[in-house]
């Protein structure tokens, strides 16, 4: 039993805070590719940033403070962060950074999914030995054939106009 309910509770709602701004992250840039946008991020991509730094350092001190074994998901957290930064990045390239703009900000959720499902099923549930491939590779094989379905129907962006 954990000894830092207050960091786990907290753990737990930025994470799915996170897991609820991911798609509104998507929804919101899809809308916005058919007018001119801005070149700064939306809000909804400051606080999806920022959810998944507080996952991150809530994850980083509960590694380091009650699970050193799993001291691996501590530069896999920050790769997690960097992927939403490089769609964020990508999103007012041009066409030509759809891959890195889609499968960014896709990969940055598809970690979140994979996090949340091998800490319910194979770290504290049911899966075991090769059944934790399950929680370990199913987000990845369900979202990444989805992930590219919305990349090729990604409307192309509007530039903005001269002001």
């Amino acid at each position: 039993m954990p000894t830092y309910p207050a960091l786990l509770t907290l753990h737990i709602i930025v994470g799915t805070l996170g897991l609820l701004l991911g798609p509104a992250v998507a929804l919101s840039d899809t809308k916005t590719r058919r007018t001119p946008a801005p070149s700064h991020p939306t809000n909804l991509w400051r606080w999806y940033l920022r959810t998944l730094a507080a996952v991150g350092l809530t994850a980083t001190i509960m590694v380091l403070w009650h699970r050193p074994d799993l001291w691996w998901l501590i530069p896999l957290s920050a790769l997690t962060y960097a992927l939403a930064d490089l769609g964020r990045r990508a999103r007012s390239r041009p066409n030509t950074w759809t891959h890195a703009y889609v499968h960014g900000l896709g990969g940055s959720y598809i970690a979140l999914w994979t996090a949340t499902l091998v800490v319910a099923f194979a770290l504290h549930g049911p899966l075991y030995g090769p059944s934790e491939l399950i929680a370990w590779l199913g987000p990845t094989l369900v979202a990444l054939p989805l992930l590219e379905l919305w990349r090729r129907n990604l409307p192309a962006p509007v530039p903005a106009t001269a002001g």
